[in-house]
């Protein structure tokens, strides 16, 4: 076990290391001055151009001002964005919580239609029910994420009024920020109408989360049904037959573990898209988010803003994703001998 520690925790490193030094390079490759992209000062006067240039090591090779450039990551100081004038390690933190619950609903919405679907087409494969879901899975994966999104906007928000349009919360209410997650936030707040607080931010959720989370349930529905067939076909689970055990024992016994396990890291990279997707999907829905946040960081050529944010996204998605790896290696025996891992 500690041999398995030791190699994630040296790949996370190493990877995390890459991802810092390409997000450092980036101010070298956007176009204009390279200190006027790191200050987002265009003229600069003799009095401050010396002092902007000891400011990120200018004068030193490029490897002391990519170790400079760690220091600030591990110190917090990750510069300012030119938009708002506010330290970037507050922007990062207010906006990737609301990026994180998004796909987490989604991811979970996911899981609950996805899993079951999956079985169902892996246990009557090939008949009606199975090419009626895998019918409906090829359409799911089809439809791109935003023409989903705005399909729902424009049946269920604008044409029935079902749910609100935009937003994480109606304008008449003002939530106390303490995690950044609206959910805990409300239930942890102190408002008299709690429960029709709760409402409104559960309506809010509703068209976005659904937007995501079409997509991924789709790719889940695929992977399960085909590790589901694969099992129940396997030589184990035709010795349980021959034992005397009946349908239902063997899918309980030993068919839903065996068919789940191996799809686990599968389900696991999921995330990755969610979130890709959630950055979409927070502009058409004006979701206050990470990926909303960059976007008009791009539009605004705020390029410290974009460096930082396109890291601290990066670095979310390989956190994540080793450490589900890293769990379900831990769990599964059939995993134990430490392997090289793929991200």
């Amino acid at each position: 076990m500690n041999k398995v520690l030791l190699r994630y925790t040296n790949l996370v490193v190493l990877t995390l290391l890459v991802l810092s030094f390409f997000s450092f390079m980036l101010a070298y490759l956007f176009p204009g001055d390279v200190l006027a992209n790191l200050s987002g000062v265009q003229q600069h006067d003799p009095a401050n151009l010396e002092q902007l240039k000891a400011r990120y090591q200018l004068d030193s090779n490029i490897f002391v001002q990519y170790w400079y450039y760690l220091m600030d990551l591990y110190r917090g100081d990750w510069g300012q964005s030119f938009s708002s004038g506010l330290p970037l390690y507050e922007e990062v933190a207010r906006t990737l919580p609301a990026s994180i619950e998004l796909s987490t609903y989604a991811l979970l919405v996911s899981f609950a239609v996805g899993l079951p679907l999956g079985f169902i087409a892996g246990l009557r494969h090939h008949r009606n029910t199975d090419y009626a879901l895998l019918s409906m899975s090829v359409l799911g994966y089809s439809i791109p994420v935003f023409w989903l999104a705005m399909i729902l906007i424009l049946t269920f928000a604008l044409q029935l009024g079902w749910f609100p349009l935009s937003g994480r919360i109606s304008l008449l209410y003002e939530i106390p920020r303490v995690s950044g997650f609206i959910l805990l936030d409300i239930v942890w707040s102190d408002v008299s109408n709690k429960s029709e607080v709760l409402l409104d931010a559960f309506r809010h959720l509703i068209l976005p989360t659904l937007s995501i989370a079409a997509f991924t349930t789709t790719v889940i529905l695929r992977i399960t049904r085909r590790s589901v067939i694969e099992t129940m076909n396997s030589d184990y689970i035709q010795a349980a037959y021959a034992r005397g055990l009946n349908a239902r024992q063997v899918l309980f016994r030993h068919g839903i573990r065996n068919a789940i396990m191996p799809i686990l890291p599968l389900l696991a990279m999921q995330f990755t898209t969610l979130l890709t997707n959630a950055m979409i999907v927070e502009v058409i829905f004006s979701w206050p988010g990470i990926g909303n946040w960059l976007i008009q960081a791009i539009y605004q050529r705020d390029f410290p803003a974009i460096r930082v944010g396109m890291l601290a996204v990066s670095a979310l998605v390989v956190i994540f994703t080793m450490t589900i790896d890293l769990g379900i290696r831990l769990i599964d025996p059939k995993k134990s001998k430490v392997e090289r891992v793929a991200i």
